[in-house]
């Protein structure tokens, strides 16, 4: 089988070209893809060169964990039923020409038919927001963790965590962003600046800027016993100053990434009406215009999220 994928040939150069899918087996499904985002976050280091070394990372490869396609083949082990299901595509495998880190960028995908998660069609081109709204989702439910009063970061994973918190029923935190442009688009809760919030303490900071140089920032304004939970990808080292840390009895919390179970829980507050993606997606493009696409993405302050539409290619 074949199929049309974006690659990253190497760092900075990006194009479509026509990859070797191995078969699948009697535990896999075939899907269409019919959109997929692009992540300004770990995309954009694997695209500038910069992401860490992973298993299975190299170059070429194919990137892409957020695309929704239908299922148009099932393996004998798999449930019928999933022919012809729209579903939520995190990742893919198989190309004999490429690595797969994470694979689903492509018109054709083979992937295990357990990792992948069945939606309803009225979710449309907004099922590619699934990924960051599940690891904002796993970010919210860690073990222990207390609602966040303060989001830092206007961003996609800003916005969607926000939403998200305000969704499970905590009241609503206040969100920094520093970017004009983004501090639009609020959904009941207060986007503002640090500037404009001088003098105020914070039991919970959730950090979703990807800012390394954040910690400082965040423990100026942590109450006592406070916590600061990191929910972006930070491939530079990070540091603090102790003696601040200190004072205040810091607690710091990493969020890995999103378990299906995150998926479903998203799914959920969707479902009942609590959660809303709306508004989210402001770009397309086709992946025939691919490296333009992920240029915007990844340098355009005002694409809050680019999806490329696969039909463009049918």
């Amino acid at each position: 089988m074949q199929t049309t994928a974006v690659v990253f040939e190497q760092p900075e150069h990006i194009g479509l070209q026509s990859l070797n899918v191995a078969d699948p087996g009697a535990g896999d499904v075939i899907v269409e893809a019919i959109w997929s985002g692009i992540s300004a976050g770990t995309e954009k280091l694997l695209f500038e060169g910069r992401m860490p070394q992973f298993p299975g990372m190299g170059y070429p490869l194919v990137p892409g964990y957020e695309t929704v396609g239908r299922v148009i083949s099932a393996g004998r082990d798999c449930s019928s039923e999933l022919e012809g299901q729209l579903v939520f595509v995190p990742g893919a495998r198989g190309y004999q020409d490429a690595a797969a880190l994470f694979g689903a960028s492509a018109s054709r995908l083979v992937a295990a038919a357990d990792r992948v998660i069945p939606i309803d069609d009225g979710l449309d081109r907004d099922g590619t927001l699934l990924s960051l709204a599940a690891t904002a989702y796993h970010a919210l439910t860690l073990p222990g963790m207390a609602p966040p009063d303060l989001v830092i970061g206007h961003g996609i994973v800003g916005r969607l965590t926000a939403r998200l918190i305000v969704a499970m029923g905590n009241p609503a935190p206040v969100v920094w962003e520093t970017s004009p442009a983004r501090r639009q688009g609020a959904r009941g809760y207060e986007v503002t600046t640090a500037e404009a919030c001088e003098g105020r303490k914070w039991s919970s900071v959730l950090d979703a800027s990807g800012d390394p140089d954040i910690l400082d920032k965040a423990i100026a304004v942590l109450e006592r016993g406070g916590e600061i939970t990191l929910a972006g990808f930070y491939a530079e080292t990070m540091s603090f100053r102790f003696t601040p840390a200190f004072m205040r009895e810091a607690r710091f919390r990493i969020a890995a990434e999103f378990r299906p179970a995150d998926v479903h829980g998203v799914l959920s507050l969707l479902a009942s009406g609590r959660l809303s993606l709306d508004d989210l997606i402001t770009h397309t493009a086709s992946p025939g215009k691919a490296e333009a696409a992920y240029r915007t993405a990844f340098g355009d302050p005002d694409c809050l999220k680019m999806i490329l539409d696969w039909r463009e290619l049918q």
